[in-house]
């Protein structure tokens, strides 16, 4: 999402309204758990002082996560306030330690930032739904099998045989 600097110039001291949906796909590509992405919806202002330029944005989008127990998709819906503060000043250099970016050149590319505040969005892990975790969730593979609490209880241990054979004769001797 560029903005040209001639644009925020022109609405002088007035706010400038943009509007636009945002494709950051590219953030799937990274080390993280965004699975997919579908483009995002930026809503938002932008007003000039001097050589400040600031923006107040929400990004409204949904990301596909994977559930931390079963690994099946979850759709994480999402909402982000976001405020950017730029400066068109030649003397301002980004090592500087604090929140305002410097701006090169005619265009204000915002994409980056997009991307930064949805990847500040995503949550350390997401839980599916019972009924999709029913569903979807392997229950064996190749040398394992998943046991639930209840079956566990009713089985004995191959090991333990003996001792519960025993242990049944007496009983069995203390009934009579």
């Amino acid at each position: 999402m560029k903005i040209p600097l001639q644009k925020l110039k022109q609405a002088g001291s007035e706010a400038y309204y943009f509007e636009d949906n945002v494709d950051i796909s590219e953030v799937e590509k990274m080390n993280n758990d965004i699975r997919r992405i579908e483009p995002v919806h930026v809503k938002g202002q932008a007003t000039m002082q001097g050589n400040e330029i600031t923006f107040h944005f929400t990004i409204d989008g949904e990301m596909i996560l994977p559930c931390a127990r079963t690994l099946v998709d979850v759709p994480y819906p999402f909402n982000v306030d976001a405020i950017e503060v730029f400066s068109t000043s030649p003397y301002y250099k980004e090592e500087d330690e604090s929140e305002i970016h410097p701006v090169d050149g005619e265009m204000l590319d915002l994409e980056p930032y997009i991307k930064e505040n949805v990847l500040l969005e995503v949550p350390f892990r997401v839980f599916s739904d019972d009924q999709q975790v029913q569903e979807n969730a392997l229950t064996e593979g190749e040398g394992w099998e998943l046991k639930s609490e209840e079956k566990k209880a009713d089985k004995v241990d191959p090991r333990l045989e003996k001792l519960q054979s025993l242990l049944n004769k007496n009983d069995h001797e203390e009934n009579r």
